[in-house]
C-alpha cells in the first residue's frame, strides 16, 4: 500500500524559532512566532537543567518529550536529532532545533520543508525557520540572541529582528516564550520561569513583549533602586490614589495603620503579593501602575 505523504493531511507549522540557554543564570528556553494558531501549544519543549527543543514544519510533537529524555541521558543535540529523525518516515518534512544546558546545539531542516527553510546553530543557541521570506530571517534570529541582556529579552529581540527581515511568508498569527529555570516557577514549586503565549493576534511578537513586561511587574521582586519611602509628597499621593480607587486612607505626617492596611489590600487585590513589604516604603513600579490605572 502506498503511504500518503504527511503534508497532504496535516497543516505545516510554518515558523521561525530560537532555542537558547544562558549558562550563567541557568535559564533555558524557546521563542517562536508563526502563521499558525496557538503555536506555543506545539513547538516549544523545555526542561530546566536539561535542554530546550523547537519542533516545527510538519511538527512531530513526540520530538519534544523524547528529545528531552535523550538529552537528559547525556546525548549531544546532534545525536538526539539523529535518533529522532532516524525513526521518522517523514523526517524530510520536519524541522527541529535543540540546545542543552551546557550550550551545545544543533538544528535540522528536512529536504522537504518549503523554502526558504534553514537554520544556524552556535554556542548556546539554535535558530531555524521554514516558509520564510529569505535567509535573512534566520540571520535576524542569530543577531538578536547574540545581543546583550536577559535571555527573555534576547529571545524577544531575536523574534523582532527576524520579523523585521521579512518573517514568515504567510504573515503573523501567534507567538510564545517559554523559559525554564530550576526552582524559578511561581512560589518556587516548579521550574516554569516564564511561560507566555499569544495564541491569536495581529502583532503577536509585540503583544508577547507587552506580556513579558507584565509578567515581570506581577512576579518580579522589588529592586533596591525602586524602593521609595512612604513620606512627604509620596505618602500624600498614595493616600489620594487609594481614595480614588475606593479605599480608605489615613492622615498626618507619618505612615499610619489605616493607610498601610488599605494599601496592602490593594496590593493583594492587584496580585502584587511579591512586591509587598511591611516597611514604610513602596515599590516605584507599583506606584507607577497605580498612576496609570
Amino acid at each position: 500500500m502506498t503511504k500518503t505523504p504527511i503534508r497532504n493531511h496535516l497543516p505545516a507549522v510554518a515558523t521561525f524559532s530560537i532555542v537558547a540557554v544562558d549558562v550563567a543564570t541557568g535559564e533555558i528556553g524557546v521563542g517562536v512566532q508563526s502563521k499558525f494558531l496557538a503555536v506555543g501549544s506545539v513547538v516549544p519543549w523545555v526542561r530546566a537543567g536539561v535542554g530546550a527543543i523547537a519542533t516545527q514544519s510538519w511538527a512531530n510533537t513526540s520530538y519534544g518529550p523524547r528529545g528531552l529524555e535523550l538529552l537528559e541521558q547525556g546525548l549531544h543535540p546532534s545525536e538526539v536529532i539523529a535518533q529522532l529523525t532516524g525513526l521518522d518516515e517523514d523526517k524530510d518534512a520536519r524541522q527541529i532545533g535543540i540546545v542543552n544546558a551546557r550550550g551545545d546545539s544543533a538544528t535540522y531542516t528536512g529536504s522537504g520543508c518549503f523554502a526558504y527553510a534553514g537554520g544556524i546553530a552556535g554556542q548556546g543557541f539554535a535558530a531555524q525557520g521554514n516558509i520564510l521570506a529569505s535567509a535573512a530571517v534566520v540571520d535576524g534570529l542569530v543577531e538578536g540572541i547574540q545581543s546583550e541582556g536577559a535571555l527573555a529579552d534576547r529571545l524577544i529581540r531575536a523574534l523582532s529582528l527576524a520579523q523585521a527581515a521579512g518573517g514568515d511568508k504567510r504573515g503573523m498569527q501567534s507567538a510564545a516564550l517559554y523559559i525554564a529555570k530550576q526552582g524559578a516557577g511561581y512560589g518556587g514549586f516548579n521550574d516554569r520561569f516564564i511561560d507566555l503565549r499569544v495564541d491569536e493576534h495581529a502583532s503577536p511578537i509585540q503583544e508577547l513583549d507587552r506580556l513579558l513586561h507584565l509578567q515581570r511587574l506581577y512576579f518580579g521582586r522589588t529592586r533596591q533602586e525602586d524602593v521609595l519611602p512612604l513620606s512627604g509628597d509620596t505618602l500624600a499621593e498614595i493616600r489620594d490614589l487609594l481614595r480614588q480607587k475606593g479605599y480608605e486612607a489615613g492622615s498626618g505626617p507619618t505612615y499610619d495603620e489605616t493607610t498601610k492596611s488599605q494599601l496592602q489590600q490593594y496590593f493583594l487585590t492587584e496580585n502584587f503579593d511579591d512586591r509587598w513589604t511591611d516597611e514604610a516604603t513602596i515599590d516605584g513600579l507599583v506606584l507607577d501602575y497605580m498612576r496609570k490605572h
